[in-house]
């Protein structure tokens, strides 16, 4: 990027240079044209008002040689012949009726004109007038001593374009280097504090890039805390198994111990199956571009899901029961099933013996009203706003008794994400229980 800002710079540097010296050269030779001719009209006008214009008509006169040699006199009579010239004998010169500045001067007193001199063969600036007498006088001046006095600037202009271009050069590299300034700092500091400059045009980008890259950063976190959880969740029912399997395969255990060690076995390769399908869903979740929505009746599909759980409740001696009406909802029924049953089956897990989980569906104003309430454990505030995360356990203990993955909350964090009509809300009290609220609002049903 500052190679191709340099380069650019010093392109326009040097088409700037050279426009610039054009342009000065072009000003310069008008200015110097007009002072030319000025010059020679000063001259003539002196020569008039003198009489010496007479001088030219007698070659032999003693005081041509006061007429200075660089200045050419040319007098032309109302024929167009020439009748005298300081420079040329007029027997070789042809009829000046039709060059410009006699012509001119015939028609309107004066004339002028910058051309090639048929005559002389080179380039000249000409003025003539018109006399009393009728006759025309004319001045002129050879270009060359004009082109002198330009080829003496040239080793000026040359010095001066190249100070203008080391000076530009110079110019564009801070230049450069003050606009990459900002962005180079922004690459160096994006996991650090904003502490820079950076251009008010740039700002939403930076923001952008900046979110993205803490985002790649999270997301890289999150992959490597998850890679590192489901591989310690994995190892202990493998090591259970494992162990016990060993255990009966060298005559160990006899008796009632194979028996208790095939219940082990038997219950840690559920805990194992039951692992890897939920990461196997997260990951589904993770990737799925599923919009098969449908209209489904919420209180019907809780019903179903607390009867289906009626025995895991009883197993940890828990009692669930579900109240409510018939509520139509937009949404996918798969994901509903698998969240309905991860709030119900988390709190059946987190609850005490003896304790109760009440599943109700009800209308409220403009929305229904899912709601998990349960009397258990409860959740510490510090830790309510995490147990959405994956394998993230309040109490580990607990969680790996009762046989739960840690995945249940963060596949129902996953579906609420897919669903643009649906919101949940938390409310937990450690040692009163757990209440989950899915709120699904109004959807234009066709």
């Amino acid at each position: 990027m500052k190679r191709r800002i340099n380069f650019m710079c010093i392109i326009l540097t040097v088409i700037t240079i050279l426009e610039t010296v054009a342009l000065s050269a072009t000003v310069f030779y008008g200015i110097l044209t007009k002072e030319v001719i000025e010059d020679l009209k000063n001259s003539a006008d002196v020569m008039i008002e003198s009489d010496a214009w007479n001088i030219v008509s007698d070659p032999d006169h003693a005081d041509m040689r006061e007429i200075p040699k660089r200045i050419r006199i040319t007098l032309v009579g109302p024929d167009g012949q020439a009748i005298c010239d300081n420079y040329a004998d007029v027997k070789d010169m042809g009829n000046h009726k039709n060059r410009p500045e006699i012509k001119a001067a015939f028609a309107d007193g004066e004339g002028q004109a910058v051309r090639n001199s048929q005559t002389m063969g080179k380039s000249a600036f000409y003025y003539a007038v018109r006399l009393d007498n009728g006759d025309v006088l004319r001045i002129s001046k050879e270009v060359s001593s004009m082109t002198g006095i330009l080829i003496s600037t040239v080793p000026r202009l040359v010095a001066l374009s190249i100070l203008l271009f080391a000076a530009c050069v110079w110019l564009s590299h801070a230049l450069t280097k003050s606009i990459v300034k900002p962005i180079e700092e922004l690459a160096q500091n994006l996991d650090g504090p904003a502490m820079y400059h950076v251009y008010e045009e740039l700002e939403p980008y930076v923001t952008t890039i900046r979110t993205q890259h803490e985002d790649i950063i999270r997301n890289a976190n999150m992959r490597q805390e998850f890679t590192a959880n489901v591989s310690h969740e994995l190892k202990t029912p493998l090591t259970s198994i494992s162990g016990y399997s060993e255990l009966i395969e060298n005559g160990i255990a006899t008796g009632d111990d194979v028996q208790r060690f095939a219940k082990e076995i038997h219950k840690s390769s559920n805990r194992l199956l039951t692992l890897i399908n939920d990461i196997i869903r997260l990951s589904e979740l993770d990737v799925t571009t599923e919009d098969i929505m449908e209209e489904l009746d919420i209180s019907e599909m809780a019903a179903n899901s607390v009867e289906m759980l009626q025995m895991a409740a009883e197993k940890h001696q828990v009692r669930i029961s579900f109240s409510g009406e018939k509520q139509m909802v937009m949404a996918n029924r798969q994901m509903m099933d698998e969240l309905i049953y991860n709030l119900c089956d988390n709190a059946i897990r987190y609850n005490n013996p003896g304790g109760r989980v009440d599943v109700s569906v009800y209308r409220e104003v403009d929305r229904t009203v899912l709601e998990v309430k349960d009397n258990g454990i409860g959740i510490p505030e510090k830790d309510q706003e995490r147990i959405f995360e994956r394998f993230y356990r309040v109490d580990k203990s607990r969680s790996k008794s009762t046989g739960g993955t840690g995945l249940g909350l963060a596949i129902v964090k996953h579906i609420i994400a897919l669903h643009d009509n649906v919101r949940l809300e938390l409310r937990s009290k450690l040692g009163e229980g757990t209440t989950v609220y899915v709120y699904f609002c109004e959807t234009n049903v066709e």
